[in-house]
């Protein structure tokens, strides 16, 4: 459903738009680092994983973007815990989307453009496929509000085609409230882990300009 509703979103903006400004379409594909929350001598982690993106762009004054962003990344959950899984083990699959609204300030000329800029926004963690031996109660998807930084170059190939390289770090506030608890005897017990953590990544695409 966020997906339909983001879509919606980027179509009523480019037709709102129109051409008279600049708008810019950049769908990336890259590398997301993972990460990890301890708690204890415990830990839960996100592995690495590819990432895809794409970002709608308007110009709101020279060298000013406002942009509409959706990242999703496919990785894999897993735990160390003294009780419920002594060694690492895998405790599920987990689906990220992230829906953010930013604006990115640019430098350079027309051909060779760098760039920064900072998002908010908030993003769905989806677990699937769990291991219930580890959490016997299953896991919940949790959204979060998150922010992002990102920094990069935009490199132009002729006034409408470009390549976009840059690197982004990704925030998303207080991420966690899984149950990962087992038991014996048929009493479960567990932790639901929080705590903000930092993801960061790097990718690259085509940029796409129309307009002005």
């Amino acid at each position: 459903m966020k997906k339909v509703i983001l879509f919606s979103v980027l179509m009523l903006l480019s037709l709102s738009w129109g051409y008279a400004q600049a708008v810019e379409i950049t769908p990336t594909y890259g590398y997301q680092f993972g990460s990890k929350l301890n708690y204890g001598p415990n830990y839960i982690k996100l592995d690495d994983s590819g990432m895809f993106g794409i970002s709608l762009g308007y110009e709101i004054r020279s060298n000013y973007m406002l942009e509409v962003t959706y990242i999703n990344m496919s990785t894999e959950l897993r735990i160390r815990d003294r009780i419920a899984s002594p060694s690492e083990s895998r405790l599920s699959d987990l689906n990220a989307d992230w829906f953010m609204l930013g604006g990115t300030r640019y430098f350079g000329n027309d051909k060779v453009r760098p760039f920064f800029g900072g998002q908010i926004g908030f993003s769905v963690f989806s677990p699937d496929n769990v291991d219930r031996d580890i959490a016997p109660r299953g896991l919940d998807s949790v959204t979060k509000f998150s922010f992002g930084l990102k920094g990069g170059v935009v490199v132009m190939f002729t006034e409408r085609v470009g390549l976009n390289l840059q690197g982004n770090l990704l925030f998303p506030v207080e991420w966690g409230g899984f149950y990962v608890g087992a038991g014996t005897g048929g009493v479960s017990s567990g932790v639901n882990v929080g705590s903000t953590i930092v993801m960061g990544g790097f990718s690259g695409g085509l940029v796409f300009r129309l307009g002005t």
